[in-house]
């Protein structure tokens, strides 16, 4: 009898221990899944091929979702993007029991939106599918599935409305980018000839500046390339010498922040294309490793990305505005027209004009983001580029990486480097403007 009390009691306490299980979330409520999360949506934006300021678009819409969420769950201390993003009104929320659980409803709502906002749903449905199982298996009530799930639907949708006016869909169809003979206009280049990517992205409707042409930077050097003393005339020599005389240091700092998000490969007659996270995907991995060494919570790593994501969206949106507007040649182009038919960048040459440079832009807008989070001189070590086979780099700073990324286009033969200590200055505007204008923490 005594023995079958006992064999009672196991049973009442295994039974107590499974309904009370949190395991759940301990796995769910790590802010590492939600920066996982992260970098799923940039595998998939690399997998189809996205350029980078469209990536932009897929990564600040997510991101804006969890924040919502996040917000809605946290009064205390972040406030809602409702009445402060150009075109978002206030959202309103169903209301909310206490089987609801926001960070799942944060994950699930940055993975709705991220593959609504340009793909076809179900880009993210394999992963997030995995989480749920994963946690059903640790102990997740389907009633705490249930209502985490309306609750990021909700919030899901009012950000897929929101996104649709923002002029992407109009932009589609619009007119494509004429190539004239024009000396010192922008033409395609080798080796794909690629068309001019996104020449009405400046007339997608901007988050927190007011406009495309709200930071207007001084026109490029005149195009001279016969007088020597021009200033434009060294900004081309000096760019063939440098990449003539490469260094191991400089071809590493180049290729670090090359992020082509597809390279054409060409050997003899074989052609064949390799991807890797565009520039505001490997900014969106910096935040997550940002997010980890600060041990943020899961609150302030939705609020880091955030942040950071607006302002790679709407520094693309302001250097998209100065690239057409000046439409200059790229120095593979002039080089060989005028100096070396046989000359080469180091890197390949992206398909959109010269001046400003989009990288230099979006780098410095970024930093001021995680600097307005993590505070300057936060020293981290990035290890976005390892898994495509290229070493790790570390800074003292996120300016000090986003000054490095002026250098790399530059060695790269990708731009002028008068154009990326321009963008650099205009990147560091934008950023600390959305950074001042947001309220964002309390």
């Amino acid at each position: 009898m005594l023995k079958r009390l006992a064999v009672l009691g196991l049973f009442i306490i295994a039974l107590i221990s499974c309904n009370n299980n949190t395991e759940y979330k301990t796995f769910l409520h790590d802010p590492i899944l939600f920066s996982k999360t992260v970098h799923e949506l940039n595998t998939v934006v690399m997998g189809n091929n996205f350029p980078p300021m469209v990536a932009s678009r897929n990564y600040a819409y997510a991101a804006i979702a969890a924040y919502e969420v996040m917000a809605a769950n946290n009064e205390n201390q972040y406030q809602s993007l409702g009445g402060q993003l150009n075109g978002l009104p206030e959202l309103k929320l169903p209301a909310t029991t206490e089987d609801t659980d926001w960070k799942l409803a944060a994950l699930l709502a940055y993975a709705k939106v991220g593959e609504s906002v340009t793909f076809p749903e179900g880009s993210m449905q394999v992963y997030t599918d995995s989480i749920l199982e994963l946690a059903r298996k640790k102990g997740l009530p389907s009633k705490v599935e249930k209502a985490s799930k309306t609750l990021a639907d909700s919030v899901s949708a009012a950000i897929i409305r929101w996104s649709k006016k923002d002029n992407y869909l109009e932009t589609r169809g619009a007119e494509k980018y004429t190539v004239t003979k024009e000396p010192g206009r922008w033409v395609p280049t080798p080796p794909m000839y690629a068309s001019a990517a996104e020449p009405h992205w400046m007339e997608i409707r901007t988050m927190v500046i007011d406009s495309a042409s709200i930071y207007e930077p001084a026109p490029p050097p005149t195009f001279n390339i016969t007088d020597k003393n021009s200033k434009y005339y060294q900004e081309v020599i000096a760019i063939k010498n440098a990449i003539d005389s490469l260094t191991p240091e400089q071809k590493h700092i180049a290729e670090f922040w090359d992020d082509n998000p597809f390279k054409m490969n060409v050997t003899g007659h074989v052609m064949f294309g390799s991807k890797k996270f565009s520039p505001p995907g490997h900014w969106m991995s910096v935040v997550g490793i940002a997010a980890k060494q600060a041990k943020s919570d899961y609150a302030e790593t939705i609020y880091a990305t955030t942040s950071t994501a607006i302002a790679l969206f709407d520094a693309f949106i302001q250097c998209w505005y100065v690239k057409y507007k000046y439409n200059t040649v790229r120095p593979e182009t002039v080089i060989n027209q005028y100096i070396d038919i046989n000359w080469r960048p180091y890197l390949q040459t992206p398909a959109f004009p010269e001046y400003t440079c989009g990288h230099s832009t979006i780098s410095s807008a970024a930093a001021e983001a995680l600097t307005s989070v993590y505070g300057d001189n936060f020293a981290y070590t990035d290890s976005t580029e390892l898994e495509f086979g290229i070493a790790n780099r570390s800074f003292k700073s996120f300016r000090h990486a986003a000054d490095e990324n002026n250098w790399a286009r530059f060695y790269g033969g990708l731009h002028f480097h008068n154009s990326c200590i321009i963008s650099t200055d205009i990147g560091q505007k934008v950023g600390k403007h959305i950074a001042t204008k947001l309220k964002m923490k309390k």
